[in-house]
Parts: C-alpha cells; sequence; structure tokens
C-alpha cells in the first residue's frame, strides 16, 4: 500500500473516531485538534506528491511527519485522560496508536533516503 493511500485512511479512521469522544469542552477542543492533525497528514503527503523539487518534496515529507507526532499526541492524551470509554472503542484507539507509530517510522524513512539521494543533510 502506498503512503497517500495508508495516510488517507488513516485518516478517514480518525473522523470516524473522533465522532465516539465526548462532546465535552475538552473533548470538543481534543477532536479539533484530533482531526486537523489526522487529516493533515495525508494532505501534505499528497502535496509531496506534486512538490516541485526534492527540497520542497523533502519539506512537505517533514510536515506531514510533524502532523503525524501532533496526532500521535492527541490519541495519547485521549487515553491518559481516560476520555474514550467501551473495550471497543479501547481497542479502536490502541489500533489508531500503533498506525500512527508505523506511519511515523515509513515518514522518517522516506525523509531520510530523500536526503541521501539528494544530499540535502541540513534540512
Amino acid at each position: 500500500m502506498q503512503i497517500q493511500d495508508r495516510t488517507l485512511e488513516f485518516g478517514v479512521k480518525i473522523l470516524n473516531f473522533a465522532d465516539k469522544l465526548p462532546r465535552t469542552v475538552a473533548g470538543g477542543v481534543i477532536v479539533k485538534q484530533l482531526i486537523r492533525s489526522g487529516t493533515s497528514i495525508g494532505a501534505n503527503m499528497e502535496e509531496a506528491d506534486g512538490a516541485a523539487s526534492k527540497k520542497d518534496f523533502i519539506n512537505k515529507v517533514i510536515i506531514s511527519r510533524k502532523e503525524a507526532r501532533e496526532t500521535r499526541y492527541w490519541l495519547q492524551l485521549i487515553k491518559q485522560a481516560d476520555l474514550i470509554h467501551g473495550e471497543s472503542n479501547n481497542l479502536e484507539l490502541e489500533k489508531l496508536t500503533n498506525e500512527i507509530y508505523e506511519i511515523i517510522k515509513i515518514l522518517s524513512s522516506i525523509i531520510n533516503k530523500a536526503k541521501e539521494k539528494s544530499g540535502y543533510h541540513d534540512i
């Protein structure tokens, strides 16, 4: 599966998961942040796919990885604050957390390989 497909699929899962979070003040803030960062990963990878240069490509993938790391934070916060209840919802949270770790690893690998090939070590 291509990284663009994987991040799109992840974004869809984030949208569906967000509907399961509580509609409290805290839940509302986290939902907005989670949706923004979780869907931005794929959007930035689409931008990277159409990058004007290798340097532009690397920068877009770096932004995508930053969004992935932020998404990981929100998922960890949801778990630590015990904002989600029910066995199936907690299992979904665990799967999303595992997937975001994998996506971060893939994005890091893409960045490292692109830097090696292009000689952009200062990015």
